[in-house]
């Protein structure tokens, strides 16, 4: 049996064995499978997704500048586009300027309100990844037309291409590339369920074949109200409590529920307790900002990974609101300066923790928007510009083809609908790489990637 398939069938089988969680048996089973060379790591790395809710509007968010491309952003979005006048703080200045499908070199110009990244990208810390989003194989705009390759499934629904994103399925997936990564990492972390770690809730991106993600709050480990603190006053009703919400059942999906219910327990307590004893972040957090809250939690979660044995971890934020079909103007300068805050100050604090060259932040989207206006916002899109940051990024560089700012033109299926030259599964086989994940693993992580030929698979910026 191929090395691939053979390995396939173990995680196959794997997954078959139990529902519960991150298995003691998985990791030690793990451990032996040489391809999972992050589970033998000896130094410290994280990944942290900042998920942006609703479809963020490319065009507004990384501008087209050089004259000729912002003529065009313009006319197509009279009402809609920054005076080019506003922009001339904010223009990149890469080491080597992105160009199109024809060679024409191209300009950008972060939008104001990004401002507090351009010193980032500048210092060559934070990169940018041009006409990124979910692809099954490399599509040409007349393979589109024809509808003659395998297309995403569900193109331009919030709910299945935010999932296709974080899984490369449609709605209804059970399991997300970032938790797929966890699976590999848990063997190597001392404890297992702190691998993939959500600070907004539930998303499938962190979901594995057998790792759970832990949900914690912008305060720390949900507790259990009734063992935190004597039970009606009595030391003695809080043991009772703990001994019938943890035994072992002989049902089931009790027996399930308490193993659950006893592992959220042990953990509030492991982390509690490193969080408590961890150092005092003192870089400043912007205020009245909940992304900005997420990122917070997560750098103090990463100040005390020594404490729970963590060597890699898969972070998941987000912040909702991006869906401007109206509004435009109005509600997403404000959102993007929420982004541009919280992740700066982010970024400064992993350089005080002296993790910075061990983060990587990036960003995600349900998808682009249109380039054409609909008078006060803009629809449902595809491709999207994202931005990487830490400081293994190879920063003031862009990665990808600048797409040609046209609506109905050679980059784009209509009203600047961007057709993707730089899929999901490359961005993540780049980030997946930098962790310790091998080429072969990669590809069994991401089902789409080996449509790609071999040396396009990773893109180069970590």
């Amino acid at each position: 049996m191929k090395p691939n398939a053979s390995r396939r069938a173990f995680f196959q089988r794997a997954a078959a064995l139990s529902m519960s969680g991150v298995a003691a048996p998985w990791a030690l089973n793990l451990a032996t499978i040489a391809e999972a060379s992050a589970a033998g790591a000896t130094d410290y790395k994280a990944i942290v997704c900042v998920f942006l809710y609703g479809g963020n509007d490319y065009a507004n968010t990384l501008v087209p500048y050089d004259t000729a491309s912002y003529n065009a952003y313009q006319q197509l979005r009279p009402s809609l586009a920054y005076q080019r006048s506003n922009l001339t703080a904010t223009a990149l200045k890469p080491i080597t300027a992105p160009v199109d499908r024809y060679g024409t070199a191209h300009e950008y110009a972060l939008a104001p309100e990004l401002s507090p990244l351009l010193p980032l990208f500048d210092s060559g810390k934070m990169g940018v990844v041009l006409n990124l989003g979910t692809l099954i194989q490399p599509t040409t705009k007349l393979e589109y037309t024809n509808r003659s390759v395998a297309l995403p499934p569900k193109l331009f629904s919030h709910n299945d291409q935010q999932s296709v994103w974080q899984s490369s399925s449609p709605e209804g997936a059970a399991s997300g590339w970032g938790g797929r990564m966890g699976d590999l990492f848990a063997a190597g972390n001392g404890n297992a369920t702190f691998t993939c770690v959500n600070v907004s809730g539930n998303a499938v991106y962190l979901a594995g074949k057998q790792a759970v993600q832990y949900q914690i709050t912008t305060k720390g480990s949900v507790p259990f109200n009734g063992l935190k603190a004597p039970l009606f006053g009595s030391t003695a009703c809080s043991d009772a409590l703990r001994q019938i919400i943890t035994q072992s059942r002989s049902h089931l999906f009790e027996n399930e529920y308490n193993r659950v219910t006893s592992r959220s327990i042990d953990a509030d307590a492991v982390l509690s307790a490193a969080l408590a004893s961890g150092p005092e972040i003192k870089t400043v957090f912007p205020t009245d900002n909940s992304l900005g809250d997420q990122l917070k939690m997560v750098a103090r979660m990463i100040s005390t990974a020594n404490k729970v044995g963590a060597k890699r971890q898969v972070f998941f934020v987000s912040l909702g609101g991006f869906d401007n079909h109206d509004g435009l103007l109005t509600d997403h300068p404000a959102l993007l300066k929420t982004v541009a805050d919280a992740m700066a100050a982010f970024y400064n604090s992993t350089v005080e923790l002296g993790v910075a060259n061990q983060v990587t932040t990036f960003t995600a989207s349900d998808f682009g928007r249109t380039l054409s206006g609909n008078n006060d916002g803009s629809d449902h899109g595809w491709g999207s510009m994202h931005f990487m940051l830490g400081g293994a990024v190879n920063g003031k560089r862009f990665y990808g083809t600048a797409p040609i700012v046209a609506s109905n033109g050679d980059d784009d299926v209509g009203q600047g609908r961007l057709l993707p030259t730089t899929s999901v599964d490359q961005y993540a086989a780049t980030l997946g790489s930098w962790l310790g994940i091998s080429d072969s693993g990669l590809l069994d992580l991401l089902p789409n990637l080996h449509h790609f030929d071999l040396d396009k698979r990773k893109l180069g910026f970590l």
